[in-house]
């Protein structure tokens, strides 16, 4: 499928203020998923200097810095992605150790603490993990699977523009949820399961009568002979070319679109976004 974006930040700010450095990762990634052919990125007002680099985590990032001050930001950006896998389950069959749960990486597959870090045990989250796995019958991808499908059962998804995550708890305990809390939900119960899991930050085909009109976030999971792969509790599936990829991180924080602050007495900010997707064959 071809993704053509255009995708417009906006904040305002009650009285003129200073803006420090901010971090942008709108810049789709490429990988064996997916293929940029198209990116263009335009900043209001315009940045003294801008340093494209790659962060810690291997998204690429874009690092504005600014003079003066101002009552308005916009952050633009133009981008045609290519998806190129449509088969989500198109990787080599696990090994025997891995294919079912618990699960172990094999030594020579040892991933960064962080990917596995979890937030500790919860009688409501060990309730969604043991209820996914006895569905699953134990199976690593069973489980994976079952488990994005059992959240949105559960949970209904919704669109809350502002704010942190919800803990998986809180999210738990809610009639609804955003996007953002399904997907911390789905890598704790993963990260209590023994699997790496990452937060996705981008862009989902969604449906045409109702488009979005913000990024979207699922989950990846590591998987020896499949590498990171997608699954998006939101939708509960398996993500496979209807998915662009921006950024994804250990932490939401770390796959956040635009980070930056902003300096001034008793100034106050509201953000705004636009988006335009349109998506072929």
């Amino acid at each position: 499928m071809i993704f053509r974006v255009r995708h417009e930040t906006i904040y305002r700010y009650s009285s003129d203020a200073g803006l420090e450095p901010h971090a942008i990762r709108l810049e789709p990634r490429n990988d064996p998923a997916q293929r940029a052919l198209e990116f263009q990125l335009e900043i209001e007002p315009t940045p003294v200097r801008i340093s494209r680099a790659l962060d810690a985590e291997g998204n690429s990032v874009s690092y504005a810095f600014f003079e003066g001050r101002t009552e308005e930001l916009h952050i633009r950006t133009r981008l045609e992605v290519e998806t190129l896998r449509n088969n989500a389950f198109d990787f080599l069959f696990l090994d025997p150790d891995q294919a079912r749960l618990p699960f172990a990486y094999p030594d020579d597959h040892a991933l960064a603490l962080e990917y596995r870090r979890t937030r500790g045990g919860s009688p409501s989250v060990d309730g969604l993990i043991r209820q996914a796995r006895r569905e699953s019958g134990e199976g690593t991808v069973g489980f994976l699977t079952r488990l994005a499908e059992s959240i949105p059962e559960r949970i209904q998804p919704a669109i809350r523009e502002t704010g942190h995550p919800m803990s998986p708890e809180e999210t738990l305990a809610s009639d609804e949820a955003a996007c953002r809390d399904l997907t911390v939900l789905y890598i704790e119960c993963c990260r209590r399961a023994g699997l790496a899991a990452r937060f996705v930050s981008g862009y989902q085909r969604g449906d045409p009568e109702h488009p979005r009109d913000d990024l979207h976030a699922w989950a990846e999971v590591y998987l020896p002979g499949g590498g990171w792969r997608g699954f998006d509790p939101t939708l509960g599936l398996a993500v496979a070319d209807t998915h662009v990829s921006l950024a994804a991180a250990a932490s939401p924080v770390g796959a956040a679109p635009v980070s930056g602050t902003f300096r001034g007495d008793g100034v106050t900010a509201t953000m705004k976004t636009k988006l335009d997707l349109d998506v072929s064959e």
